[in-house]
């Protein structure tokens, strides 16, 4: 590990700063505000360097730039990440990417991962909501091991919000549904179904979010649980 502290780092990240990609994270819905310009490839070769360094990912945190709290999800440690702390930066997401890259980089992999999903889900502020199906994708891409159960669980959960016209929202919403039906057949199988129950909706979000996953997800052949 290399031994940094959090103004070296800032420092660092602010001579990498490119004035092109700063503009072009609007393009792409990002908050930029307090960004720097930074590419995600830059940050990731810059945490490989620092390796993980639990203090400095908490001071990188609270700089509030955009991309030191994207490293900062990068170099954390997953295991001495607190239900505190994983309450704290999910309250401060301001944009899809910290969003996104804080659930898949590091918060899928901490003890508390389902929990907040479950209780994300139901939440009314938009990057909130979404870290709860983003936590769903996620956990369905990296946790190998996980029992299908956990994963049926989730079906009733998307099924409930899918009507949320939110596009942060709904997109994670999506996202959820298809990854998990990706991870076997039986969930496979299980989303299709969850998919054409979301379709009969009453509600534009909710036909596109199963309509797009079916596209995704369902085979030529007729498939059914029964």
């Amino acid at each position: 590990m290399v031994s940094v502290n959090v103004d070296e780092v800032i420092l660092l990240l602010k001579e990498k700063s490119n004035p092109i990609h700063l503009a072009g994270m609007k393009r792409f819905g990002i908050e930029n505000s307090m960004a720097l310009g930074i590419p995600i490839p830059e940050l990731r070769k810059l945490a490989r360097v620092i390796k993980r360094d639990h203090p400095l990912a908490l001071a990188l945190w609270e700089t509030s730039f955009h991309e030191a709290r994207i490293l900062a999800t990068m170099v954390a440690d997953p295991a001495s990440v607190t239900e505190e702390q994983f309450d704290k930066w999910v309250s401060g997401f301001n944009s899809w990417d910290i969003c996104d890259q804080t659930c898949g980089n590091l918060l899928d992999r901490t003890p508390f991962a389902i929990d907040k999903a479950i209780a994300y889900s139901a939440r009314e502020e938009e990057f909130v909501k979404r870290a709860g199906f983003v936590l769903m994708a996620e956990y369905a891409i990296h946790n190998k091991a996980a029992n299908d159960a956990v994963f049926i669980d989730f079906f009733q959960i998307i099924e409930r919000e899918a009507c949320d016209n939110r596009n942060f929202v709904k997109k994670a919403v999506n996202w959820a549904l298809r990854q998990i039906g990706k991870r076997n057949e039986l969930l496979r199988l299980y989303a299709i179904e969850t998919a054409h129950r979301i379709l009969m909706k009453d509600c534009k979000a909710a036909r596109w979010v199963a309509s797009n996953a079916l596209n995704e997800l369902k085979g030529k052949a007729p498939v059914t649980l029964n």
